[in-house]
């Protein structure tokens, strides 16, 4: 049960259909899972159960007859509840909203479901996707497998947590600020967020257009880098809906070379400097590309402290009159602290202002191009903490240490990320790695040779606890 449960979601498709392993055997033993862990750190919020079995018994059927449907065959996956899924209720963690039931499925629900992917279950995020903490009025919050205190994240926290506990092999998520890469640092696992352009972002809730969507893209997250590397190529390419996508081919990162490699690291990026741990965990991985032959220089890029304001100020430019719309569009009378918070928080902006704001962010883009042109890795933290307590993700004095995921929002360039270090409380502390853009496959070779060198992956508290109960 454990190898099942710990194993990749690529291991697993291939021991399905080798017939190591049923369907029906892997679907149960997570199904198990969750019910085991959920009620410690409400990942879960709905639960797919039933329909899963009967896919697992399906897909087993049609093995025997010679059949794949595809490289996910009969491997389950969980689905953040932004994501709208078919006859499901998909919430967006909003009142308005909790009996909607969608009639088709979102462009990567839709394309895991085509690779032979299972979904088992819908998973927790903050009200809107509009916060780095997974709590909503609908579902309630969700806990850090690794430590119960504090949050996995946000806004696909549900997901972090359930993939970290055991309960899910991977999960689509959405990231406009670190809402992929931030949850993978807070608990443990891995993540991309690729170049904006390359992942569909259609059927997501809120849809990832106008301003805010400038930053969002789609992308894997998973408990080894494997699978990311895996489950890009069948979530990538242009769908036909959403107007960013571009017909640019995925390269394999199994073609790089890391020897040669020209690495820029920084751990401070002029806005908040990452705590001891964390800057210490960067410079382990640093060290681990040096090793392994890549040219790693300490240096900052230039114009990257300007990143929050521009974010900031172009995301929420309307002073929160776009989320008010959207609230009352879904009915929602009653909003979460933080969303109302977030809709306050910000003054309206003139026309002239937001003019100005999107200038300088094309500037920031080209100061940043310009610079990134001697390296081919930026080597940096996710975030300056690691797993914060519940309710502090989003105040004023500690919002500025998600710099590091927003910084390349900004500039739509991917990032991945995995796990590197440990904190003095036993925090998983993730490291991130950006390319170029169209260059993933450079940032999947840098986090998979440091989930290499490093461990990655280690399983939470959570789990530890129950494994020393049962011996």
């Amino acid at each position: 049960m454990p190898d099942i449960l710990y194993s990749s979601a690529a291991q697993l498709a291939a021991d399905i259909r080798t017939k190591k392993l049923s369907s029906v055997e892997v679907i149960e033993a997570h199904l198990k899972r969750i019910e085991e862990v959920n009620p410690a750190i409400n990942a879960v919020v709905y639960s797919l159960a039933d329909s899963a079995r009967k896919q697992a018994k399906e897909a087993d059927a049609s093995l025997a007859r010679g059949e794949v449907k595809g490289p996910l065959h009969g491997v389950p996956f969980t689905i953040k509840d932004a994501w709208e899924t078919a006859g499901v209720p998909s919430t967006g963690g909003t009142l308005g909203r909790k009996d909607y039931k969608p009639e088709i499925d979102a462009t990567v629900v839709a394309r895991l479901k085509a690779a032979g992917g299972i979904p088992i279950g819908m998973t927790n995020l903050p009200e809107l996707s509009m916060a780095f903490e997974s709590d909503n009025l609908v579902h309630g919050r969700t806990n850090n497998p690794y430590d119960l205190s504090r949050t996995p994240g946000g806004s696909g926290g549900g997901g972090s947590a359930i993939i970290a506990a055991g309960g899910s092999p991977l999960e689509p998520g959405a990231d406009m600020g670190g809402s992929i890469r931030l949850p993978s640092h807070f608990a443990g696992i891995a993540g991309i967020k690729p170049t904006k352009g390359l992942v569909p972002i259609t059927g997501y809730f809120p849809a990832g257009l106008g301003l805010p969507g400038i930053f969002a893209t789609a992308g894997p997250m998973a408990r080894y880098v494997e699978d990311l590397a895996y489950t890009l190529p069948i979530l990538a390419g242009p769908d036909g809906i959403d107007p960013h996508m571009a017909p640019v081919p995925l390269r394999d990162p199994k073609a790089v070379s890391i020897k040669g490699l020209r690495v820029a690291m920084h751990t401070d990026n002029g806005i908040y400097p990452a705590e001891p741990a964390t800057a210490q965990t960067v410079r382990n991985a640093a060290k681990a590309l040096a090793d392994a032959g890549a040219m790693v220089e300490e240096v900052r890029p230039a114009g990257i402290e300007r990143c929050m304001e521009l974010f900031t100020g172009i995301a929420f430019s309307d002073g929160g009159e776009g989320l008010k719309m959207l609230l009352s569009m879904c009915g929602t009378t009653q909003m979460h602290p933080i969303t109302a918070a977030t809709v306050n928080g910000f003054p309206m902006k003139s026309g002239a202002e937001v003019a100005a704001l999107l200038y300088q962010l094309d500037v920031y883009r080209s100061t940043m191009l310009q610079w990134f042109r001697n390296w081919d890795i930026i080597l940096c933290p996710t975030n300056a903490l690691p797993a914060v307590p519940h309710g502090t993700a989003m105040r004023s004095e500690t919002l500025p240490a998600f710099s590091y995921t927003v910084a390349f929002n900004a500039t739509g360039w991917p990032g991945a990320v995995v796990r590197c270090g440990t904190s003095a409380e036993g925090l998983p502390i993730g490291v991130q790695a950006v390319a170029h853009p169209w260059r993933d496959d450079v940032a999947l070779a840098a986090v998979q040779h440091l989930e290499t060198a490093l461990g990655g992956y280690q399983r939470p508290r959570i789990a530890l606890q129950q494994q020393s109960a049962a011996g």
